[in-house]
């Protein structure tokens, strides 16, 4: 009894000593996330496309507000234009005579409160997946499932890769990005892991041609989520920016990126 007395006191002291502490975290205005991917997947015309821009918010809100009211084109080399719009006015602009064209540069334009935002980044052609191979024996603990997607590397050429790994059971897509600095003219593998992984699930797997710049900024990206390593002790990087700028005010810059990519998907049965 004088045990479980004891326990209770403690108990009553250590609640009653608790105090509510208000955190006062900085706000800021909102700044425009622009989410600008264009992809044009093999055997697919690729005149349907997307950009879809958000607002940040507070580090509380559950909600991300979407940036409607944009004017919002790309603009090719040979001065095409073509108009996204926001039909259904939830911030995702739509696009459905986009004319895809390796090597072709095309330049993004956003009108948004009173304000310009440009980019321009060129097409990048993707490279086929040759073969997939897993593996059961992975992992720290010698039982996990690993898989690998070899691909054949260009040779004489500068290339980059950004692969999406996404099973059916996932919410969200494991990313990575590669180059061929030390691996050109070579058959190489991306590769994909997930402890949670069982056979029978369905993998999508998606490889996109990139440019340098964007593979930079990706390498800086994924370096700030548990995935990119360097543990929760390392020193985060600044801000990420984009490729996009703020042609009217520079110090209200954008987040977010302009891509144009060629992309390959496959889908891969878990054994």
């Amino acid at each position: 009894m004088k045990n479980i007395t004891l326990i209770l006191l403690s108990f009553l002291f250590l609640t009653a000593c608790e105090d509510v502490i208000d955190v006062d975290v900085p706000t800021s205005e909102p700044k425009l996330v622009i989410d600008a991917s264009i992809n044009w997947f093999e055997n697919t015309s690729g005149n349907y496309q997307t950009i879809k821009l958000t607002l940040t918010t507070s580090f509380f809100d559950n909600q991300i507000p979407a940036a409607t009211g944009a004017i919002v084109s790309v603009i090719d080399q040979n001065n095409n234009t073509y108009n996204f719009n926001d039909t259904n006015n939830n911030g995702i602009y739509e696009c459905f005579n986009f004319n895809p064209q390796i090597n072709e540069t095309y330049t993004l334009n956003i009108n948004y409160n009173n304000e310009s935002y440009t980019a321009t980044e060129t097409m990048t052609s993707v490279t086929q997946i040759d073969s997939i191979q897993q593996e059961n024996d992975g992992g720290f603990t010698g039982d996990e499932i690993e898989i690998k997607a070899y691909y054949t590397d260009p040779a004489n050429e500068e290339n980059y890769y950004f692969f999406e790994f996404q099973e059916e059971t996932e919410t969200n897509p494991y990313l990575e990005v590669y180059n061929d600095e030390f691996t050109n003219g070579n058959q190489i593998f991306a590769f994909y892991t997930n402890p949670d992984t069982q056979p029978g699930n369905q993998l999508s797997i998606k490889n996109y041609g990139i440019s340098k710049q964007f593979y930079e900024y990706m390498f800086i990206l994924l370096q700030q989520t548990s995935e990119g390593g360097g543990g929760p002790f390392e020193v985060q990087p600044a801000t990420v920016r984009g490729n996009c700028t703020n042609q009217t005010n520079a110090k209200n810059y954008p987040l977010g990126y302009f891509r144009v990519s060629q992309a390959t998907e496959t889908t891969y049965t878990i054994q």
